[in-house]
């Protein structure tokens, strides 16, 4: 409810702080009785839709939109003050606030990406999706659900509902059209006490599915607890927020070591393969917090994305770029180059430009950026544009 800007009680729309604010302000009793005007009022009152609020001596009648002005969100919470509203339940209200507790670690921050700041939620093919991303890290999780849909709600607005939803015996998730425009759409969350309703942010999402890697050269199965207890001590060797982390998989062990020599940890883990890659220290610790248990991490070298996944929750990271990741995408890219050189006919005619008008999706992690092979650039990780 405290996420809302608007609460409608008994098809009483009013503003959510004013209404807080006011029952604050009542004194005589704990208790507060808020029941539909009747003729008790004045005319006025009695034939306009008002409610009528009772706390000790004092009573009050509050009127559709009280509290509500042009700047007040479109987000609505229905408080249910009868036993008899029921919720035909299509989810499960644990392992819905467990999903969003899962995703919305991974929303951008930044207010020029309005986009990459909602969660992505898509019903289709008997599953509900919920997909986040900041740039650097992508974070999908899929549930069973019969419906169809799609909605973006910006992840500010859906912090707190998780600590709801596992308080409801109930939960059901639907999607309705807005009437905001003619494809807008609402994504809907009732429990037994509460209606949620947003209506999506304007905006097309990117396409997310081409960027999780599904060719990988090293695997490594291991418990998140220790590679968790691993990080926190690497991170106090660090001098500063930011710390990156090597890790090298193989020989059945994942060494987590410290770029400049100054520690290491090493972790007992299921491994197939060989490979290195650097990692930003709070990235990695997010996502194994989010995972929780143990995880499957699959990676193909070092200047690609990395992924880790659990019982249908999976998040991409993005590599730190080093020297050498720089210098194996360069080789990598040369390799592919030398053969469509060789076999790749020659145009004839005129070369005709590209169409005009036609723009491309907008990706959600951008490839890894080439360096000069002579140079020791600071390690970053690759931005995500959206």
């Amino acid at each position: 409810m405290a996420l809302s800007a608007r609460v409608v009680l008994m098809d009483i729309t009013i503003g959510l702080k004013g209404f807080i604010g006011y029952l604050k302000a009542l004194g005589g009793s704990n208790v507060v009785k808020v029941i539909p005007s009747n003729g008790s009022a004045s005319e006025s009152q009695a034939t306009s839709k008002r409610l009528k609020v009772i706390c000790g001596a004092n009573i009050s009648y509050l009127a559709d939109t009280d509290w509500i002005g042009d700047n007040t969100p479109l987000t609505l919470c229905d408080v249910r003050v009868s036993p008899s509203n029921t919720v035909n339940p299509n989810i499960g209200a644990g392992e819905l606030a467990d999903a969003l507790n899962r995703v919305l670690p991974f929303t951008a921050t930044d207010e020029n990406r309005p986009v990459l700041q909602c969660v992505n939620f898509v019903a289709k093919d008997g599953k509900l999706t919920l997909i986040s991303a900041d740039g650097f890290r992508l974070a999908i999780l899929t549930l069973d659900y019969d419906g169809e849909g799609q909605a973006l709600v910006n992840a500010d607005e859906l912090k707190g509902v998780a600590s709801a939803l596992r308080g409801a015996k109930r939960a059901r998730v639907s999607f309705e059209p807005s009437g905001e425009s003619l494809d807008g759409m609402s994504l809907i969350i009732d429990t037994e006490l509460i209606r949620y309703k947003w209506v999506s942010v304007n905006g097309n999402y990117p396409e997310y599915e081409k960027l999780i890697p599904t060719e990988f050269n090293t695997f490594a199965h291991f418990d998140t607890v220790e590679a968790i207890k691993a990080t926190n001590s690497l991170k106090a060797l660090s001098s500063g927020k930011d710390y990156p982390i090597d890790l090298t998989i193989g020989d059945g062990k994942i060494v987590m070591a410290n770029p400049d020599d100054k520690g290491q940890a090493e972790l007992i883990a299921d491994t197939e393969g060989q490979g290195e890659v650097r990692v930003d220290g709070n990235y990695l610790a997010s996502v194994l917090k989010a995972c929780g248990g143990m995880v499957e991490f699959k990676l193909t070298n070092a200047y690609s994305p990395m992924l880790f996944s659990q019982n249908g929750y999976q998040v991409v990271v993005m590599p730190m770029l080093t020297a050498e990741a720089n210098k194996q995408a360069k080789a990598e890219k040369e390799a592919q180059a030398e053969p469509k050189a060789s076999t790749e006919p020659k145009a004839k005619g005129k070369a005709k430009g590209k169409r005009k008008g036609k723009t491309e999706p907008e990706p959600v992690i951008e490839p890894v950026a080439e360096a000069e092979p002579e140079a020791e650039p600071e390690a970053e990780p690759e931005p995500v544009t959206a």
